[in-house]
């Protein structure tokens, strides 16, 4: 057979491999689009989401302490050991304990709203990792939105330099973070201030006494010491200042 002859032959192959790759093709476009939409969490082997799962828990303290009552709850209770001059009693993992009991109870309605409408629906594959993680964020925005100061969010705004707003919902996230915290530590101290003033006074009576009647080489913090524990425990102390506490989140 001549080369004239294999002419024909070539040219309905090559019509049918182009009508085949024209039908392959919106299967092979489909594929290439689900490839480049399908990029994130999702797609990571099971071993590389553990590993990134637990890394991510490694800032889970961090965001405790910056981004929930914690912080402020933590200095207050820290106010009260050193105006009742008792730096050991109680231990400081009760303290720590007490915090974290009294942080989950005031951040309950919040924490309720992120396991039914984000951390349930991921765990349940509904939603990606990707919306999950907006809803968190945005979640965690509206407490400490109701809670940062409108100076100290102000301050940081002007600091960053990033325009106007015409309403707080716009402040950028790392802008509302560390307004948050100083405003939780003002909180905080003011509260504390308020806790030293009845103990304050109990120290200045017994130094006033002991001063009149020639005691002057006695420390007077021994003897205020039971004192204040027994105005602390005759007012129900603890009881006033959980009290206290959660009612300043409102």
């Amino acid at each position: 057979m001549s080369w004239s002859d294999q002419i024909p032959q070539s040219i309905d192959q090559a019509e049918r491999a182009m009508q085949s790759a024209a039908q392959e093709m919106p299967g092979a476009v489909e594929a290439l689009q689900q490839a480049a939409q399908a990029t994130g969490y999702e797609n990571l082997t099971p071993p590389l989401q553990v590993a990134l799962f637990l890394g991510g828990m490694v800032l889970l303290s961090g965001a405790l302490v910056s981004l929930t009552a914690f912080a402020r709850i933590i200095i207050v209770l820290s106010f009260v050991k050193r105006a009742l001059a008792i730096q050991e009693i109680p231990p400081h993992p009760v303290m720590i304990g007490l915090s974290l009991f009294l942080t989950l109870f005031v951040m309950g309605p919040t924490f309720e709203v992120l396991h039914r409408e984000a951390i349930q629906p991921f765990l349940e594959g509904q939603i990606p990792a990707g919306q999950a993680w907006k809803t968190v964020e945005g979640e965690l925005r509206l407490f400490m939105l109701q809670h940062v100061r409108s100076q100290d969010l102000a301050l940081f705004i002007h600091m960053a330099d990033i325009g106007p707003l015409y309403q707080p919902e716009d402040t950028p996230t790392h802008v509302l973070i560390p307004a948050f915290i100083i405003s939780e530590l003002k909180t905080a101290f003011i509260m504390g201030f308020c806790i030293y003033i009845p103990f304050l006074l109990i120290d200045l009576v017994i130094a006033a006494v002991l001063m009149s009647v020639g005691m002057m080489m006695m420390p007077p913090v021994v003897i205020s010491t039971p004192f204040k524990i027994l105005l602390f425990v005759l007012v129900d102390g603890w009881h006033l200042i959980a009290c206290a506490l959660t009612a300043s989140f409102g």
